[in-house]
This record gives structure tokens, sequence and C-alpha cells, in this order.
């Protein structure tokens, strides 16, 4: 397993928003967190990328525990995210916002920025050699020079998960990734988030669209009220009576 969450819990004064929540992330696979709306999705990934620190359990990635620990040290461990709502610098350039995302891999130190040494310059090239190979992962080479902000929706969502492909992770947290899209940026995400595991990076996606779910994901584990209701394939979860009464719909 390339990340297990040990018997985390989260709470908010007297409120238990994650209760006792156990679950393996396999490594080279498309895990799926469903659940109703306040099912406490959205906190679990927080703590997972250090946005909370948990009351208690802990997080194992990639066999360290990461638990507690500061976004950007566990974004050097391995581990990007994407958020609900899009996040990017709306009025910088689309290679921008990639070079940002790859600024915990970059090695120069200060002497280096400030005197343009050949290390320096030699990183920079590489850097956005490599910023625009990912741009070609999703197609928004062109594009490179325009504003963030001038991208059509699906398109910022695409340079969203490009950003956190570009600190080179091998687990992105993905937080309802298809939100707002069009059926046809839906389709073009299914096969984007096929194409990330070719880059051998494991994908956690919550996401409310059952379709993308139930197409793309490897494995879907279910939150009801703070707790995991269920766990277990695709097949698994839609013939599973309690995540249907609660969840997916039905008598």
């Amino acid at each position: 397993m390339l990340m297990s969450i040990e018997h985390l819990t989260i709470k908010f004064g007297s409120l238990i928003a994650v209760n006792d929540v156990t679950v393996n992330i396999p490594k080279g696979k498309v895990t799926s967190l469903i659940g109703p709306n306040g099912a406490g999705k959205t906190t679990l990934l927080n703590a997972i990328s250090g946005v909370y620190v948990p009351n208690a359990g802990k997080v194992v990635f990639d066999g360290k525990d990461i638990t507690g620990k500061k976004g950007y040290q566990i974004n050097q461990a391995g581990l990007a995210r994407t958020y609900q709502v899009i996040n990017l610098f709306r009025n910088m350039s689309v290679l921008e916002n990639v070079l940002v995302g790859m600024h915990t891999r970059l090695k120069s130190n200060l002497f280096d920025n400030i005197f343009k040494t050949p290390a320096e310059r030699k990183e920079e090239r590489d850097a956005v050699d490599r910023a625009m190979n990912l741009l070609d992962f999703v197609n928004l080479r062109s594009r490179c020079n325009d504003p963030a902000g001038s991208l059509s929706y699906g398109d910022q969502r695409r340079l969203e998960i490009v950003r956190g492909l570009a600190s080179d992770p091998k687990l992105i947290l993905l937080d309802e990734p298809a939100a707002g899209m069009n059926p046809t940026e839906k389709d073009e995400l299914d096969a984007l988030l096929r194409k990330i595991i070719d880059r051998d990076v494991t994908v956690l996606m919550i996401e409310h669209d059952m379709k993308l779910v139930m197409g793309v994901a490897d494995f879907i584990f279910v939150l009801n009220y703070g707790s995991k209701l269920a766990e277990g394939t695709p097949s698994e979860i839609q013939n599973n009576p309690d995540v249907i009464a609660a969840y997916l719909g039905g008598e």
C-alpha cells in the first residue's frame, strides 16, 4: 500500500467530522472517496495534506508517518493535491502557474538566485522544459503565455491538476475534479486520470459524478456522517444496500 489512514479522528469542538476512519490506498490505482455532502470527505483530505492535525490516528505515506506534518513537508514527501475551488494564480501565465508547482523540487539557493549562477540558469531552463512537457500532457502548450484566468473552466481544472503533477508526486489528491465540467470535459478528465496512472502516479479523488467514479476508479470507499460506511470495488459499492440507502438512492 502506498498510504494507510489508520483510525483517523478529527474534531471541531464537540463536532466529530471524521470518526475513526481506517483505509488503505493501493499504489498505481485510482481510489475514489464518495459520500453525501457533509460526510467529512474534504476534512479527511485536509488532514492527509497537512491543513488539519488529527485528534487521533495517523497517516503513513510511502512508509513514513506524515501525521501532523506541514503542507510543504508533505508535498516534499511526494504528495500533491487540488481543491474544490480552483486555486490558480489567475493573472500569472499558464506556464508560470506550472513553474510555481515545482518550487519544492528546485535546489537553487539564495546565492544562486541573486547572482544567476550557471547552476541556477540550468535549473531554470530544465524547469521550463519540464513545465512545457506537462502542458503538452494536457494539450495546453499553445496557451502557455496566456493568463491562467483566460482559460475555459475545464482547462483551468486541468491546469490545476498539471500544477500538482509539477511537484513530481507519488500520490495526487483531487477534490471534486469534475465539478462544473460539461460532459465533454468529463470525458477528457476520465482520459487524463488514466494517463496519470500510466505515469506511475497514484490518484485519490473525491467525486460526486458517479458515472466518472464507476468508470475510472479501481477502488471506492464511502463516508457517511464522518464514519466509513463501506469499501470495495465499483461493482461491490453499486450493490451494497447500505450505500444505496445512504447515498446512491433506492428504496
